[in-house]
């Protein structure tokens, strides 16, 4: 007999409302996408970005002024006092913390359930993650009073024989956090490492060419490069992974071991995680929108990269407003009076505008998400991940204003108001925030570049664009 004929059997076409929008639009070549993403960082400075760099660095310089100013005054600068011995300086740095959890989500999970959509957006939340806790970090420490002695957290040797004591849920932080950064630095550094290899051979001057040659550590590109790197990539997701978790439910800790009406629940971890993702994806959204615009990222950050956030940003929120209306359910059920009047207190009392601002901008607003024309509008998309970010705030001010501001006593009841220096500090923070932000922008690549190729129908040899032939050949 002669060779056995091939059969061919037709690859089966999904119907139209079936199929997916390309994750690179308009069939770009691989070329083009190394321009578009390089040719950010390359090109001419843009119009807008020297504005928005000043602004923010003076913003930022603020910042460092109310810093030393508080040093060389004192916390009495700030709203603070009794019962109210937590002010905004907690509320922000757990706000920051919770908008520093999208990246390292985008990055490690989403990889790991090989979710091929995180690669548009993974490498700028990835940045939003590093400068988040770098914003955070700061209001624990200046938070202590005597800042000069902070280093008495950090476990190590000194001439007092002072070490930190860890039944501090402070010492708690101090680890997490520090953790969470530095694993958040190098999981974003390994991305970068083909990425700066493309810039130092696109560049065309020799400080270009020896700084981003310095840093992409000798890439090739070869077999054994990759290996490697997908290696260690896979490992420090999987690092990544269990702080998602862990470093927002330690902070919830904080206020969980306490005895406080309000305070102290068991649903704080989950609840802490869920509402930092949320907002997290919320932040991410407020930068990617414009900035997609800004560069002419349009082919690469795509209408289905806005609408899957919208997806996690409405799923998010529901788990939010679920904990929400759990809370309120043991408290009423729990038959502990105080538990009943901490929320009762946060609904109706002098505080009760800040609890139906949480409302409105966390469980009812984000519910539009439901329809696919508000996901797929883009100024009403980018208004409401800044009202969800708005209402992420004013969750952390309400947990830990409206708690102490009424403790077991009426004669020791007061009202909190933030002083200048407060809002003067937690401002300066955006502008620490938006600096580096804007210099990320201007010079590395705001896409992971390698990685999107991997996603393009070019990519994929089983794709006619790829190479494929009929037959299977």
């Amino acid at each position: 007999m002669g060779a056995t004929a091939k059969l061919e059997v037709p690859c089966p076409v999904p119907p139209p409302e079936l199929e997916r929008v390309p994750l690179v639009a308009n069939t770009r070549s691989l070329g083009w996408i190394s321009d578009a993403v390089a040719g950010v960082a390359e090109g001419k400075t843009p119009k807008w970005w020297w504005p928005a760099f000043l602004i923010s660095l003076v913003m930022m310089c603020l910042c460092f002024a109310m810093i030393t100013y508080l040093m060389s005054t004192g916390v009495g600068v700030w709203g603070l006092g009794h019962p109210v011995m937590w002010g905004w300086a907690i509320v922000n740095f757990v706000w920051w913390i919770g908008i520093g959890h999208a990246g390292t989500l985008i990055s490690a999970i989403l990889f790991l359930l090989r979710q091929r959509w995180r690669t548009g957006v993974n490498r700028a939340a990835e940045a939003m993650t590093i400068f988040a806790v770098m914003c955070a970090g700061i209001f624990p420490v200046i938070h202590v009073g005597r800042i000069w002695l902070a280093w008495w957290l950090f476990p190590i040797p000194n001439a007092n024989s002072i070490w930190p004591q860890f039944r501090s849920p402070l010492m708690w932080d101090v680890f997490a956090v520090s953790t969470y950064f530095t694993v958040s630095v190098l999981f974003w550094y390994m991305g970068l490492i083909p990425d700066l290899a493309v810039m130092r051979d696109r560049a065309r001057t020799r400080l270009r060419k020896f700084g981003y040659g310095l840093f992409a550590l000798g890439w090739t590109g070869s077999n054994r490069h990759w290996s490697h790197y997908e290696k260690a990539y896979l490992i420090l997701a999987g690092l990544s992974t269990p702080l998602v978790l862990s470093v927002h439910s330690i902070v919830s800790l904080d206020f969980a071991v306490s005895q406080l009406p309000g305070w102290h629940t068991t649903i704080f971890p989950p609840y802490f995680v869920a509402g930092a993702i949320f907002s997290g994806f919320g932040m991410v959204l407020t930068l990617l929108i414009p900035i997609r615009k800004l560069c002419g990222l349009e082919d690469l950050i795509t209408m289905r990269h806005v609408d899957l956030m919208c997806k996690v940003t409405l799923a998010t929120g529901s788990i939010v407003g679920y904990a929400y209306a759990m809370e309120v359910f043991i408290a009423w059920y729990s038959g502990n009076p105080y538990e009943r009047y901490a929320f009762w207190n946060r609904a109706f009392g002098p505080y009760w505008w800040s609890y139906w601002i949480m409302i409105a901008c966390n469980v009812v607003i984000p519910q539009l998400f439901w329809f696919k024309k508000v996901r797929h509008h883009l100024v009403v998309v980018w208004i409401i991940s800044i009202l969800v970010n708005i209402g992420m705030w004013f969750e952390r001010f309400v947990i830990v204003v409206t708690t102490l501001a009424r403790e077991f006593l009426p004669a020791n009841w007061g009202y909190y108001t933030p002083t200048w220096v407060d809002i003067c500090t937690y401002l300066g923070t955006f502008g620490l925030f938006f600096t580096f932000f804007l210099l990320f922008l201007r010079f590395l690549p705001i896409i992971a570049i390698a990685e999107v190729k991997g996603v393009t129908p070019q990519a994929d040899p089983h794709h006619p664009l790829g190479g494929a032939k009929k037959g299977g050949h």
